[in-house]
C-alpha cells in the first residue's frame, strides 16, 4: 500500500496509488510530499520507485534488510533513518523496522506491515496552519521519528507495570511463575535497549552535522527527541536493576522456603530421636527385662513417649522454633 501526501500550509492532497506511473506527477511538485509505503514484499515495485526518485543503492539495500540496527546516515542529497517500532503483543515485545528517507522536497517512509503507526501524524497533517503543514521534509521526518519514540514510552509503561506486578507477587508469595516472567522481562529490556541506544548517538550526530537538508529550527526539535531517548535509556537501566533485584528476591524466597522445609524435617527428626531410643531399649532381646512382665508396661511406654513429645514441642515453641 502506498499513500502520497502532498501538502502545504493551505493545501493537502492524499492519494493511494498502485503503480509507478501515478507517482510521476509528484516528481516535480513544489510542495513537500510524504510518500508512505506499507509492506516490503513487492521488491520489483520498490525498485521502480527507488529508480524513479534516484535512491542511493546503499539505502535500497538497507531498507530491505530488516535486521538493521537503528541509525541515521547522511548521503548528501538524501538522509536515511532506520528505526525500530516496538509494541507488546501477547506479553511478547515485537519490533518492526521503519525506514525514513528525506530529501529537499520528499519524505519516504517504509514499514514492514500495514499497522497504522503514523495515524497521529495524519491527524495533525489534516489541520491547516500548523507547524506540520508549514514545515518541510526535515520537520516531517522529525515528526515521524518522534511519533515512534512516543510508542517507546507506552511500551516502557507496560513493562513498568509488569515489573510492579511481579514485585507484588513476590511479596505476597504468589510467585510460581515469577522466574520465567523475570527472564522474559530481562530479555525484553535488553531488546528495547538495543533499539534505543544507537538511536541516541545517531540523533546527536545529525544535530552536529551541517547538512543543508536539516534546518536549525528542526534541530531544536531533534534535541528534544534526543532528550527523550536519554530519558528512556535511563529508565531502561533502572528497570534492569529492578529486575536484577527481583531475581535476587525470588532466589531468597526459594531459599527461605527450603529453609522452612528443612526446619520442619529437622524438628520431626529431633522429636523422634528419644522415641526411637525408648523403642530401641525395649526392642532388645535380653532374657531378663522386668518391665516386659508388668501388666501396664505397654500403656506406660506409650505415655512416656507422648509425654516426651509434648515436652519437646512445648520447648520448641517457647524457643520460637515452631
Amino acid at each position: 500500500i502506498i499513500e502520497i501526501h502532498d501538502y502545504s500550509n493551505t493545501h493537502l492532497d492524499i492519494t493511494k496509488i498502485d503503480s509507478i506511473e501515478q507517482c510521476k506527477p509528484y516528481v516535480n511538485t513544489a510542495n513537500p510530499t510524504w510518500i508512505q509505503v506499507k509492506g516490503l514484499h513487492d521488491i520489483e515495485f520498490l525498485k521502480q520507485l527507488w529508480d524513479e526518485f534516484d535512491f542511493h543503492p546503499l539505502i535500497q539495500e538497507d531498507i530491505l534488510n530488516t535486521t538493521q540496527r537503528p541509525k541515521i546516515e547522511d548521503y548528501g542529497e538524501q538522509i536515511f533513518m532506520v528505526l525500530k517500532m516496538l509494541y507488546i503483543e501477547d506479553n511478547v515485545l515485537q519490533q518492526e523496522q521503519v525506514s525514513i528517507v528525506f530529501t529537499e522536497k520528499f519524505i519516504f517512509s517504509f514499514q514492514e506491515s500495514e499497522r497504522k503507526i503514523f495515524l497521529p501524524i495524519k491527524e495533525r497533517l489534516a489541520i491547516e496552519n500548523t507547524r506540520m503543514r508549514k514545515g518541510g521534509p526535515d520537520y516531517m521526518s522529525y515528526a515521524l521519528m518522534d511519533n515512534i519514540i512516543d510508542y517507546y514510552f507506552a511500551v516502557l509503561e507496560d513493562l513498568n507495570e509488569e515489573i510492579e506486578n511481579i514485585e507484588e507477587d513476590l511479596w505476597s508469595g504468589e510467585d510460581s511463575n515469577a522466574l520465567s516472567s523475570i527472564h522474559r522481562i530481562r530479555r525484553q529490556l535488553l531488546q528495547f535497549r538495543k533499539s534505543i541506544w544507537p538511536l541516541r548517538d545517531s540523533i546527536n550526530s545529525l544535530i552536529r552535522d551541517e547538512s543543508p537538508l536539516v534546518k536549525d529550527e528542526t534541530k531544536l526539535f531533534l534535541r528534544d527527541v534526543s532528550d527523550h531517548t536519554i530519558q528512556i535509556a535511563d529508565s531502561l537501566d533502572n528497570n534492569r536493576e529492578m529486575v536484577s533485584s527481583l531475581h535476587d528476591m525470588h532466589q531468597t524466597n526459594i531459599s527461605n522456603k527450603m529453609n522452612e522445609v528443612m526446619k520442619v524435617l529437622t524438628i520431626i527428626a529431633t522429636i523422634f530421636i528419644p522415641l526411637t531410643f525408648i523403642a530401641g531399649i525395649y526392642g532388645m532381646n535380653f532374657e531378663y527385662m522386668p518391665e516386659l512382665s508388668w501388666q501396664y508396661s505397654y500403656p506406660i511406654a506409650w505415655f512416656v513417649m507422648i509425654l516426651v513429645t509434648i515436652g519437646m514441642v512445648t520447648y520448641f515453641k517457647k524457643k520460637n522454633w515452631m
